[in-house]
């Protein structure tokens, strides 16, 4: 994800689902800087259409080669799926040996604490999926951020519809918006959305 290190300003992520392929065309042209799709299928729909970099959000752990082969950058490990003893550090090595950068998901400061003590990852999503609780998204995030040591490249899973909500975490130091499907899929132009988000 060498292409969000270097940017300029923040990145926006967008997750797509749907047409992939055609979603990840429009997502370049709305400024995007790295695309995310949930599986390694989605990977060869997306490549087709944009050599921008690609994550994958939800990766198959027994499928590390295929995701290789289809051309994926990065992939997200959650934290609270591999904390078994081991199984975060070897699944890590391998995709790391294969040039597939690891971004490390964690949602609290306990996750980020055990991540940075057993892999010490170069990348955080700070995630806000799924929450059940009510609490500020933003406002968990940026009181996580505090805690990332200094290099590191952040990015953040919180809900956010508005550019003034991009620009307040590119301020508090987060490199990337992973922007979420339901808000795009939700948006009457995907493209004009996302274009809103990325201030193309």
């Amino acid at each position: 994800m060498q292409a969000i290190a270097e940017g300029d300003g923040i990145s926006v992520v967008p997750l797509l689902e749907g047409d992939v392929a055609s979603l990840a065309g429009l997502a370049e042209e709305a400024g995007a800087e790295a695309v995310a799709v949930w599986s390694a299928e989605d990977v060869e729909l997306a490549r087709a259409q944009t050599d921008l970099p690609i994550l994958v959000r939800a990766p198959r752990l027994d499928h590390t080669e295929e995701m290789d082969m289809l051309g994926a950058d990065a992939c997200a490990l959650p934290l609270r799926s591999l904390d078994d003893d081991g199984v975060l550090e070897g699944v890590y090595t391998s995709l790391s040996s294969s040039g597939i950068d690891c971004v490390v998901e964690v949602r609290e400061e306990e996750q980020l604490e055990e991540a940075l003590e057993r892999v010490d990852p170069e990348m955080i999503l700070i995630s806000e999926r799924e929450r059940d609780d009510d609490s500020d998204e933003l406002e968990r995030t940026l009181d996580l951020l505090v805690d990332v040591p200094a290099g590191k490249l952040v990015i953040s899973e919180a809900h956010v519809g508005a550019r003034e909500q991009v620009v307040a975490l590119e301020r508090a130091g987060v490199d990337a918006i992973l922007v979420g499907s339901a808000f795009l899929r939700e948006a009457p132009d995907f493209a004009s959305a996302l274009a809103e988000l990325t201030g193309r």
